[in-house]
C-alpha cells in the first residue's frame, strides 16, 4: 500500500506487500496502519515490501491532527503484524523472511538562485590548488548542475549530501563564500520542502 505524489522510476513498479501465501497464517499477521503517505509495508512468512518511485514537489501532508501537537493514533496491535501510527516515506516489514527497503528518491523544484550559486562556486574552485577535496566537491556541484538542468529539479539526498560537504567549514572549499551561498540556498530549498 503506498499513498501520496509517487511515480513508480523508469516504468518500474513499485511491489508492496507480496507474500508466499494470500492465506492467513497463525501468528503470522497482517498490517494497521493509521496514515502512510509513502513507502512500503508487508507482513507474513516471506513477506517483501519495496518502494522504488520518485517523488516530485512537496510531500503529502499530514493530517491536521498530527501537526497539533497530540500523539498520533496508534492502530490497535496486530498479531505478528505491523502497526504504524503515521508513516511518511520509509519501508517496513514483519516476519522471519521479510524484507523492506525504501529506495525513492524526492525530488525538489530547484531555484534559479540555487544553479546560479553552484555555478559561481563551480567557478571560485578552480581558483584553489587542485586536491582530491576540489575534485569531489567540483563532481557533487556537476551532478547537481546536470539534474537541474536536465530536468528542473534535484534529489533532496543529493542536496543534502553536497550541504554536509559544504558545511563542514574545515576544507578549503567550505571557506569560499560561494559555497556558503551554495549551503544558504540548499537549506532555504529543504526547509519550504518540509
Amino acid at each position: 500500500m503506498t499513498t501520496g505524489m509517487q511515480e513508480p522510476e523508469d516504468g518500474e513498479e513499485a511491489v508492496v506487500g507480496t507474500a508466499e501465501s494470500s492465506a492467513p497464517q497463525e501468528g503470522v499477521g497482517g498490517i494497521s496502519v493509521g496514515v502512510l503517505t509513502g513507502g512500503a509495508v508487508a507482513a507474513g512468512s516471506g513477506a517483501t515490501a519495496e518502494d522504488r518511485s520518485r517523488r516530485a514537489g512537496l510531500p503529502a501532508p499530514v493530517p491536521p491532527s498530527y501537526e497539533s501537537g497530540r500523539p498520533p493514533v496508534v492502530p490497535p496491535a496486530v498479531p505478528g503484524g505491523i502497526r504504524i501510527g503515521v508513516m511518511a516515506g520509509g519501508a517496513a516489514a514483519s516476519g522471519p523472511h521479510a524484507r523492506a527497503l525504501d529506495a525513492s528518491t524526492q525530488l525538489i523544484d530547484a531555484s534559479p538562485e540555487l544553479l546560479a550559486a553552484v555555478g559561481t562556486l563551480r567557478e571560485q574552485l578552480h581558483l584553489l590548488s587542485p586536491s582530491d577535496e576540489t575534485t569531489e566537491v567540483d563532481a557533487q556541484l556537476a551532478e547537481v548542475e546536470e539534474e537541474i538542468d536536465a530536468v528542473g529539479q534535484v534529489g533532496r539526498g543529493r542536496l543534502q549530501r553536497l550541504r554536509e560537504r559544504l558545511d563542514l567549514g574545515a576544507t578549503a572549499a567550505a571557506g569560499l563564500a560561494s559555497a556558503a551561498a551554495v549551503v544558504q540556498q540548499i537549506t532555504q530549498l529543504l526547509g519550504s520542502q518540509g
